[in-house]
Order: C-alpha cells, then structure tokens, then sequence
C-alpha cells in the first residue's frame, strides 16, 4: 500500500462557473482539519458533489500539524474513516523504506494492532490528500470574508463570500473550523471562555485555583521586574488581575502552542535561532523558576518514527503561550496572524533560550541542544509547524450541550453519532499573583471519564430557529470542561464523518438537520463502522 508517494489527484479548481453564477454544491465544507476531510470524503462516496474551502491552506489540521501522538483515552471506540486513517498509518509504517532514520523494531510506539496511533507530520498530510484526491473531492484555499458573513434565506444558509471575492453556494453546510467561524457568520448561538459551575450543574468548570495542581510552579517565584517590589510592575506573562472566585466563568481561554516534529538525528537536525524580534523579558519568569531549583525539563516529548518527537507542554513554564490568545477566537484574519507569530515568536525563543542562555543549567543547554526542527517535515514553512493549536474556540449552543454529567456517566444521550473517551483536559488559561506573592498557573484540569461516552447527534445541530442546513462536528455544543474530553483528532473525524451522512439523508429527503430520521442515520452510522455505543 504505497501512500506516500501518491499526489493530491483531484485539487480541482473552482472553475465551474455557469452564466447563471456560480456552482451549487450539494455539501460545502468549510476548514480543513481532520474532520473537514473526513466529512468531505463520506459525503463525495456517497455520491454528494462536495467542496472544501480550506481557509489556512494547510490540510488536516494538527493532526498533519505535529500532534503525532494520539489522545485515545480507549481505542475501541475509534471507528468509521477514523480508523481507517490509523490503519492506513500502520499500513505506510510496515514498509521497511519507510523507516529511514531507525529500524521499525527500534521503535517503541509499534504494536501489534490494526492501527497505529504515532506517526510523522508528512505522513498524515499524504494519507490525507490521498483520500481526497481519490474521492474527487473540489479544493480550494480561501478565507470566509467575515465582514460580508452568510447569505441566509430565514434560518438556511444560501452562500458566503470569501476574501477573495469568491461566492461559494451550497445546499448544506458544514462548518469544521477549530474557530467556528462560518457558523457564528450564520447567526447560531454560541459560548467563549468557560461556564460558571452553576450553568450547567458542573463542578469542574469556571476558575480552578485549588484544583491546578499540575503543570504548576513548585517553588516561590518572585512575579515583580524588581523582586519584592510589587511597584516595579509584573513580569511578562503574568495577568495582573484577580484570578477570580472558583467556579465562576469567563471569557478567558486555555493555552495554546504549536507541536513541535523535533529530531536528534544529525543529518536531519536543524538547529534553534534566535527569532527575529527576540525579547529576552519574556523568559525571566522561565530563567527564575530553574534558578528556584525546578530542573524538569521545560516540555514533554513522545517519540514518533524515524527519531522525530511530538513536543507538547510540560511543567509551569512551557510551550503553552499561557494568557495570550484569549482574543484568537472572535479575532478576524488579520489578528489572528498577529497572534500566530506572536506564539511562533515565543515559542522559538523559549527553545533557543533553553538551549543557549547561561542562566540556563548546563545539563539543561546539553539537552535541549541536541534536538532541532527536522528537516524534513514543514519544507514549505521553514520545518515549523503551519498550524497552530487551537485548543478552544467558540463552542456552539444547541440544543442538547454535553457537559461533564455526560462525560461522568451521569446522563446518557440516546441518539449517539459517536464516542469520546479522553479525559476532561484543560490547559491552563492565566497565570497570577497569590496572597504570598508567589507566581501560579490556573485552569489545568485533568478528570478521566468513567468510560467511552456517546455524543448527541443534538450537540452538532444548530437550533431549528437559528440554521437548518448546518452541522457543526468541532465547535460542537459543549461545555468548557466537556469539551476538554471530546476535542481530540479522532473524535473530530468521527464528527466530522457523521454530519456527512446526517447532510446526505437531509438532503435525500429534502428536509432540515434537525428532522433527519436518528433511525435511518444509526443504520448508515453503523453500516459504515462507526462505534456507537
């Protein structure tokens, strides 16, 4: 099964213009990610003209964006395309040329198993073109024009116009955004930031000062420019105001970073730079938490094949651009691009900070210096990562929203188009000053569920009134905290395949989203693999 080595075989332009204006496509899909691909691909083999309009270009979202290691929380209820794309990783990983920088059995992540959950950066991103090149599925890369919105006949949507000046037609729409972007242009409620515990009977929710304990500073850190003096001001990276009480909401976000593909294969190493722009500020509160004693390496690792690595956020300071992206999600284009770089900025100066500061500890320096970006991944954005992780955006209110009485088993839905099994997980969102004058990280939550969960076909589904040709399967109706469980890659492709099949029996029967038979969709559902229950 020779993957990599196919082409995108249909990037088809959007060139099928008529006198009459431009084409109607039974689904449009807008984003890229993992769902969007998912979704587009059930929807086109069943027989649905479909177009993707990917607004950052890059397709596959972080899956092909180096998050490599995949959050399960149990396989079993991986199923449909979701698992057809980790079996398709394992079927590229069986093929010794394959493995170019070490043997497949010097490989700790190779099992025994019909998939396999590590893989590399380029690997994902060539399965997933693959998939839609053989499925004919129309491409293009633009940006919904967000001043102009959604062109709506009452509560359907008609068209949108992108940036480029493009009007894009479609019969259903799906929005697969981390951002929510098209549905809130179409006027369909949502939330952004966390809930009071009180909404929705939860306790994990809101503000978390007691219960962010991990990811944390272990030893007292002076916060001020000048240490003990409160009137010097605070360090960067430190939000001045009250954390507030816990359990109350707000609008504030949890962190995101980009996932680095890093590698310490000499041949195949790039070493850190210094970025452009380098403000040494912004790491003194790093520099006094080593000099505090805490000598853990500053980020966490897991390996991929061909000795490259997943690198994610560890410890108190970290990857997690804590604090500076609460505005990303309501943000236009040109914001978001702002704070891109802004993250990118932060982050390459944290590695080469690391690896070359000497406050820095020298076992720390040795480290941190044998590892660089590998050259092989990201060719086309100097080995960076394209995508940013987008953790959080807005999350649609519909009505059926998950909370963490579903995730806890508390309540069950009983009209599932999948399952969810990783933990309730929240980053941490600010970091602030206590009564001692001590530095803390706050929003870290990490809760197991009790078990697989089902996610209401509802949770996907605008309200009647708002939009009725609409599935959402990312910024899906959720809670802050339940949506810390079910924001995971193949959760996202189950969603994203499953509001397929809900536009496909729609549109067979010419009704609304929310009138889709649940009958007639569990039979397609099943028919098609996906794990229910």
């Amino acid at each position: 099964m020779r993957l990599i080595a196919l082409p995108l075989l249909a990037v088809v332009l959007l060139g099928q213009e008529t006198p009459r204006g431009p084409k109607t496509y039974d689904l449009v899909v807008y984003g890229g990610t993992s769902a969007g691909v998912m979704c587009a691909v059930r929807a086109a083999e069943l027989g649905r003209s479909v177009l993707v309009v990917n607004p950052d270009g890059h397709l596959g979202g972080m899956t092909a964006s180096g998050l490599g290691a995949t959050d399960i929380g149990n396989k079993r209820a991986i199923g449909g395309l979701s698992r057809w794309f980790y079996r398709a990783v394992r079927a590229h990983y069986t093929r010794e040329e394959s493995w170019r920088q070490e043997r497949r059995q010097q490989f700790r992540g190779w099992r025994d198993e019909d998939a396999m959950w590590y893989f590399e950066p380029h690997v994902a991103k060539a399965i997933l073109e693959f998939k839609l090149g053989v499925e004919e599925v129309t491409l293009i890369s633009d940006k919904l024009d967000l001043d102009r919105g959604c062109h709506m006949a009452g509560a359907r949507i008609v068209s949108f116009f992108t940036t480029s000046g493009r009007r894009v037609r479609g019969r259903m729409f799906v929005d697969a955004t981390y951002e929510g972007d098209l549905m809130s242009r179409a006027g369909v409620s949502y939330h952004v930031g966390r809930e009071p515990n009180h909404r929705y009977g939860e306790t994990l929710n809101g503000v978390q000062t007691a219960r962010s304990v991990k990811h944390q500073f272990r030893a007292a850190v002076d916060p001020y420019l000048i240490p003990g003096r409160p009137a010097s001001g605070l360090l960067f990276g430190i939000q001045g105001q009250s954390p507030g009480a816990d359990g109350s909401g707000d609008a504030r976000v949890q962190a995101y970073n980009f996932r680095l593909c890093l590698t310490d294969a000499p041949d195949n190493r790039v070493p850190f730079k210094k970025p452009e722009g380098h403000d040494e500020g912004w790491y003194e509160l790093l520099l006094r938490n080593l000099e505090a004693g805490d000598l853990r390496l500053p980020y966490h690792s897991v390996r991929m094949p061909n000795r490259k690595t997943d690198t994610n956020n560890n410890h108190a300071v970290s990857t997690d651009f804590i604090g500076m992206n609460w505005r990303w999600p309501e943000a236009d284009h040109v914001e978001r691009e702002a704070l891109f770089q802004l993250h990118k900025r932060w982050q390459q100066g944290l590695f080469w900070t690391l690896a070359n500061h000497p406050r820095v500890p020298i076992k720390i320096r040795e480290e941190v210096s044998r590892w660089g970006l590998a050259k092989d991944e990201f060719t086309e954005t100097g080995n960076w990562p394209p995508g940013l992780y987008v953790r959080e955006g807005r999350r649609m209110i519909s009505d059926y929203v998950m909370t963490e009485r579903d995730c806890l088993g508390a309540r069950r839905c009983k009209d599932s188009v999948g399952l969810a099994a990783y933990n309730m997980d929240s980053h941490n969102v600010q970091r602030w000053v206590d009564k001692a004058d001590r530095v803390r990280n706050e929003g870290d939550i990490q809760v197991p569920p009790t078990g697989p969960y089902p996610i209401s076909y509802k949770a996907i589904v605008p309200r009647r009134q708002e939009c009725t040709n609409l599935l959402v399967p990312v910024c899906l109706s959720a809670s802050h905290i339940a949506y810390g469980s079910i924001r995971m890659e193949p959760v996202f492709m189950i969603l994203g395949e499953s509001a397929a099949m809900a536009a496909h029996l729609a549109l067979a029967g010419q009704t609304t989203v929310q009138d889709v038979p649940y009958a007639e969709l569990r039979d397609l559902l099943l028919k098609s693999e996906q794990v229910l229950e």
